[in-house]
């Protein structure tokens, strides 16, 4: 049984429990750094050739498993070491705190009161009058107040204890949230123009959600600098109950435990119309070889699918860009607009842009919430100081003894037992 107690103090005391914290904080630095949940070889690619800190190169990321690190292995047992470090402390310390601040004790001799953090010693000739003026006054002013035979023993403030307990529940329950989220949790990145849909699965693999964009809008400043992305989008049951809703980048849509942000934009396709051909939507690509934000795609000039050239595009706005097998430029054409190419009359009808939308489920978020919730009211009852006074009279020496303590605060306390003396002595 000793052992056993030496390792329950060992595990819930303050040096181990900041040490976690450290390193659970130093994992979460490295996971902002750290693109987490890549392929294998994107950090192969990326860490090879510039190890992480000079010294951690790709194959030492996976073999420790940085590329997921708030699922990883040592991860969950520094967040497991950590919850059961406070549930330790909980039941071994601030239960049994709560549970002596909530028993009444009663000090039957001067020497008892004299010991106290803050102790007075009054003359009086009318001890039961005085007495009967402080408890009427210490429960004026909140104090639980018990009395027994010419002893007064007040309390207040006992809330403040259940604090730390409500902290260190709303800690375990955050770890319990975000660790079920992480392991549980869903994110698919889809790039959506208007018209189209996704459709997502409920737990069952069976047809669940329907997201539908209906439509996207990029802002952008005067001189064409994007400013923000609006997208409405439509939620669909399976039943067919439609919700529609516009989100924006930092202003996401929340429904039934998913989250849906407005995450970034591309280019889908272009609507042209070749000759007296109908109009013809063709899809487009980036094409990183041209620059960062380069859309485009190779659509032929012949009706026998000869003859090929290059159609670029790097706005919704335009101009469409248009280049020959051999990279030289032929032309630019805005929208609506139409020219000649190699002879065949090429007409732009439009630009579409297509919606970067981000979709999140993660079940952990009704505990994370509540554990905020918690770690908030407990915080606030923390605050709160518990003081305790005791009252005792000597009645061959005619006098009252007077001392108090309180958990933290005590300069308060030692201002507030002036007021108390005072109607002792009156």
């Amino acid at each position: 049984m000793k052992k056993i107690s030496q390792v329950l103090n060992w595990l819930s005391s303050l040096k181990i429990a900041i040490l976690l914290l450290l390193l659970i904080a130093i994992s979460c630095a490295a996971g902002t750094f750290i693109p987490q949940q890549e392929s294998n070889q994107f950090y192969y690619d990326t860490f090879n050739k510039n190890p992480f800190l000079g010294i951690i190169n790709g194959n030492i990321l996976i073999l420790f498993e940085f590329n997921h690190i708030y699922t990883s292995f040592w991860f969950l047992f520094l967040l497991i070491w950590l919850g059961i470090a406070l549930a330790v402390c909980s039941f071994r310390r601030q239960l049994p705190l709560l549970k002596s601040a909530l028993n009444w004790i009663d000090y039957k001799s001067p020497r008892q009161i004299a010991k106290l953090s803050i102790a007075q010693t009054i003359v009086t000739n009318n001890y039961s009058k005085s007495l009967e003026k402080i408890k009427i006054n210490l429960k004026k002013q909140g104090w639980n107040v018990k009395e027994t035979d010419g002893r007064i023993a007040a309390r207040q403030g006992v809330i403040g204890r259940l604090g730390p307990i409500l902290i260190h529940l709303g800690l375990i329950l955050l770890m319990i949230g975000a660790t079920y989220g992480s392991l549980n949790g869903k994110t698919i990145e889809k790039f959506l123009a208007p018209g189209r849909s996704i459709d997502l699965l409920n737990n069952n693999e069976e047809k669940g959600l329907t997201i539908e964009l209906q439509k996207f809008q990029i802002e952008r400043d005067p001189q064409g600098r994007t400013e923000q992305y609006r997208s409405i989008v439509n939620v669909i049951e399976p039943n067919g109950d439609t919700q529609s809703k516009e989100i924006s980048v930092n202003y996401p849509l929340r429904y039934k435990g998913l989250t849906l942000y407005q995450a970034d934009w591309s280019l889908a396709a272009i609507t042209i119309q070749i000759e007296n051909s109908p109009k013809i939507q063709i899809p487009i690509e980036p094409i990183h070889e041209l620059g960062e934000q380069v859309w485009g795609t190779i659509i032929p000039t012949k009706k026998d699918g000869t003859d090929q050239i290059l159609v670029t595009v790097n706005s919704e706005l335009g101009p469409i860009v248009f280049y020959d097998s051999d990279g030289s430029l032929l032309t630019t054409l805005s929208t609506n607009k139409e020219t000649k190419i190699k002879d065949t009359l090429i007409k732009i009808i439009n630009i579409i842009p297509s919606s970067g939308l981000l979709l999140k489920y993660d079940p952990g978020v009704p505990l994370v919430y509540t554990s905020f919730a918690i770690i908030l009211f407990g915080g606030s009852l923390s605050i709160i100081s518990t003081k305790k006074i005791w009252i005792l009279y000597e009645k061959e020496k005619s006098m009252i003894y007077i001392g108090g303590l309180s958990n933290r605060n005590l300069s308060g306390l030692s201002k507030e037992l002036p007021k108390f003396i005072s109607f002792l002595e009156n």
